[in-house]
């Protein structure tokens, strides 16, 4: 029973981290180098994250400067930001790109914003798959006479505990995350 309880939580706790870096992706006004993590280019062959072939800093609030490690990346990493869903035209001058984050329109913050909450519906309907699969795994422990009926009554309790805590958490992640875009 220990083991379907952590084996639980483990899954929670990731379908909680996943959310969070996908939150950290989307971009709230302000430049922030993470909307740069699911963006790779070819790198002697092999597709490499822009942060792994270059420096990237946040010289001003609205901008994101990506200082490749080698002058010959400065075409492939802006053709990776041109053909990305970021919205943002890329300038360089030869050395450095520069991306400079246009102030977002109440309209696009509010899209924004039922974007997070979808994701964040989307990662409680996982937690709550989490939650089944573990009750169904205490119910066969039962049937098969490995755990008596209130070791199940008790497994259950603790893994509803556990999902309305994460359920807790994530709902805490979307409200933080709307809160950021709507910032102005």
């Amino acid at each position: 029973m220990e083991e379907i309880l952590m084996n639980c939580e483990e899954k929670m706790e990731k379908s909680l981290d996943s959310l969070v870096s996908e939150l950290m992706t989307i971009r709230a006004g302000r430049a922030n180098p993470n909307v740069l993590n699911r963006l790779t280019v070819e790198y002697y062959g092999t597709m490499t994250p822009i942060q792994q072939v270059a420096n990237i800093s946040v010289p001003e609030p609205r901008i994101i400067q990506i200082q490749p490690w080698e002058k010959n990346m400065i075409k492939p990493i802006e053709k990776a930001i041109q053909t990305s869903d970021l919205g943002i035209n890329p300038t360089n001058d030869g050395r450095v790109i520069r991306l400079v984050f246009p102030e977002l329109t109440e309209e696009r913050r509010k899209e924004l914003v039922k974007d997070v909450k979808k994701k964040g519906e989307a990662a409680k309907v996982a937690v709550r798959n989490i939650r089944r699969d573990a009750n169904d795994a205490l119910k066969k422990k039962e049937k098969s006479s490995e755990i008596t009926e209130d070791q199940l009554a008790d497994g259950e309790d603790q893994i509803q505990k556990m999902t309305d805590e994460y359920v807790g958490k994530i709902d805490k992640a979307v409200e933080d995350k709307s809160k950021e875009i709507l910032t102005v």
